[in-house]
């Protein structure tokens, strides 16, 4: 799905009713059922209803929804926000439709009078994305008024006071909802962290904008859908052999962390790979052959740590390291040779980016090589962000300068690309937050690699299934107990999803 920015989404709304010869009104008025649709279905006919009403588009879709909501028979209040007598066309419009209907109409100056209690929902309508400036003053107050409230708010489009296109504040005067039912497309904030508490759980409705214009209409974000793994996923001939699925290399592990090793080789064979070996130290052979049965093994020359290069590196598919390989002097000078050895696809991950980072080795990353680091990792690389938003823009950077993909885990998962295209990944649950979780995504885009697929491809069908694996085992054992092991167990379960 294309996410776009506030002016090309004004753009969208603008063609939608040029070539459709319909009226800016008549789509308010679909925009407004949309929210009354969700209301009905969700709340009773004697829920008490607080709608605050801006001079501008938003506050028309407001208008229109009280009217709605008064006709179906609930009681509301309308608290219009009007800063002058400068509304806009269709604001105008719908409020002069409530004028004589019994509904009381109050001014947001006498908002404290109102004693607005917990069991109110609220609905804000306030200022939608055209908003470029914070809130400040008594409209600042207000907001602040209206979150101490504890009452449920569904925010129509955005919440007032948030930015929509990324994060450019990290604490705006801004309402937080419960809900946000947003128009058509999910805004580029919905995926920050920081506007989490903002936004609550958010919602798309269909308001019938164009379909052929927006195919159409650039935009450099999206988030990975069903359909584009579709097209992705390869089909499997009837005359395949192990060979044909690549042989995969994974150089993980070390003494007291051989688990994030084993984790890696199960989550890789699990992705679909015909062959995989294990490059890993002495001391984990055992534990390896005994834990991962289907996998082979190569042992460093040395007892504790990797240190060596695999003699024949450039016979793989695709190589996969990092996993709990520490990052002591001869394991740095590991990943100098490794990166310096071959030209064979790289996914690297964990302390594989932590010794790059210490030795600022980023120049040496082969094109096409996939990273997939947390926020400190990244940070560790490229130096601190202060918040998310900045953090995207230098992987967006990174990712051109050095033609590689960058995988930024964590919600909402990002898969920069090196021609600028952010994918947002919309699987996964906060129960993934645990150990070798990480672990478990390298595993499986290093097996999708060694399978032929590209590295866009590797990153988008590994972040998707590794995320989708997360949902199915959530849904076994609950985010609260879910462990990495869970997620393997369930990448079957992703794939007979998506198949």
């Amino acid at each position: 799905m294309k996410i776009f920015n506030s002016t090309a989404i004004r753009q969208i709304d603008a063609y939608t009713i040029e070539k459709n010869h319909i009226k800016s009104i008549e789509l308010m008025e679909v925009a407004a059922r949309s929210v009354f649709e969700y209301i009905i279905q969700h709340y009773d006919i004697e829920k008490k209803i607080i709608i605050f009403a801006g001079q501008g588009n938003n506050g028309g879709d407001a208008l229109a929804l009280a009217r709605l909501l008064h006709i179906a028979g609930f009681s509301i209040k309308v608290i219009t926000v009007f800063l002058s007598d400068n509304l806009s066309d269709d604001c105008e419009t719908n409020y002069k439709a409530l004028l004589n209907k019994n509904i009381p109409i109050y001014h947001y100056s006498i908002y404290l009078e109102l004693n607005i209690k917990e069991d109110y929902l609220i609905i804000d309508g306030i200022f939608g994305t055209g908003l470029n400036k914070p809130i400040t003053g008594k409209l600042a107050d207000m907001i602040v008024y209206i979150n101490s409230r504890n009452c449920e708010i569904i925010a129509i489009d955005i919440p007032s006071g948030l930015p929509s296109d990324g994060v450019t504040e990290t604490n705006p005067i801004a309402i937080k909802a419960t809900i946000t039912i947003s128009f058509q497309f999910p805004k580029i904030s919905f995926f920050f962290a920081e506007y989490e508490s903002f936004i609550g759980k958010w919602i798309l409705t269909n308001i019938g904008l164009d379909k052929e214009y927006i195919a159409n209409k650039e935009t450099n974000f999206y988030t990975i859908t069903k359909e584009r793994i579709q097209k992705i996923l390869k089909k499997r001939s009837v005359f395949s052999h192990k060979g044909t699925f690549g042989h995969c290399l994974l150089m993980n592990g070390s003494y007291g962390k051989m688990g994030a090793g084993i984790l890696s080789a199960k989550a890789c064979l699990r992705s679909g790979v015909g062959l995989l070996t294990t490059h890993i130290p002495v001391c984990g052979n055992t534990v390896m052959q005994i834990a991962v049965p289907e996998a082979m093994t190569y042992t460093d020359m040395q007892e504790l740590t990797l240190t060596s290069v695999h003699d024949n590196i450039n016979d793989f598919d695709a190589v996969g390291c990092g996993c709990g390989i520490g990052t002591a002097i001869h394991t740095q000078k590991m990943i100098h040779n490794l990166l310096l050895s071959t030209n064979t696809p790289f996914v690297l991950d964990a302390d594989a980016l932590n010794c790059i980072a210490l030795n600022n080795w980023k120049h040496l990353l082969p094109k096409n090589t996939i990273i997939t680091p947390h926020p400190k990792e990244f940070d560790r690389l490229v130096g601190e962000s202060k918040h998310n938003g900045e953090r995207l823009q230098k992987a967006i950077l990174l990712s051109k300068q050095l033609t590689i993909v960058i995988i930024l885990k964590g919600a909402y998962t990002r898969v920069v690309l090196p021609n600028g295209k952010v994918y947002f990944n919309t699987t996964g649950n906060p129960g993934m937050a645990t150990a070798g979780s990480g672990d478990v995504l390298t595993g499986i885009i290093a097996g999708l690699r060694a399978q032929k697929y590209d590295a866009i491809e590797a990153s988008l069908l590994g972040v998707y299934l590794h995320g989708l694996a997360g949902d199915y085992a959530k849904e076994k054992y609950s985010e609260k107990s879910l462990v990495a092991t869970d997620i393997i167990e369930n990448i079957s379960e992703a794939y007979k999803y998506i198949l």
